[in-house]
């Protein structure tokens, strides 16, 4: 493991998804999950998501649109607040989805819509 990239991606992971998540992941990471932790930490974070070709809210969006694509509710829930924090305005989910259902299709776009309401529920 590369530990100044791995610091990095730490540091990234942070500032988009909040201490409160990355400290919560990684203390519930065991010996057979803790790879994973650290691979999408390293490279995930630390690689590609600090990487300087694209501002954090554009790779939000990109990540709430592919997310929607695969119906992965549970990671698309943590990158929903994610998104938030980027910048990612409401209006601009409403018609990412609406993108996604086009190109994608609608029932997970319609996953994807009920996931963004719980999310800004609780907000």
């Amino acid at each position: 493991m590369d530990k100044a990239l791995f610091a990095v991606g730490e540091q990234t992971r942070r500032a988009v998804l909040g201490d409160r998540h990355v400290d919560s992941s990684l203390a519930a990471a065991t010996e057979f999950t803790r790879p994973l932790q650290e691979l999408v930490t390293e490279y995930g974070w630390g690689a590609v998501w600090s990487r300087p070709g694209l501002p954090r809210k554009i790779r939000s969006m990109l990540n709430l649109a592919m997310l929607t694509a695969l119906n992965r509710p549970h990671e698309l829930k943590t990158h929903v607040r994610g998104a938030l924090a980027n910048g990612v305005t409401v209006e601009e989910m409403k018609e990412l989805i609406l993108q996604v259902a086009i190109y994608c299709g609608v029932p997970a776009a319609h996953s994807a819509s009920r996931v963004v309401a719980e999310v800004l529920e609780k907000k």
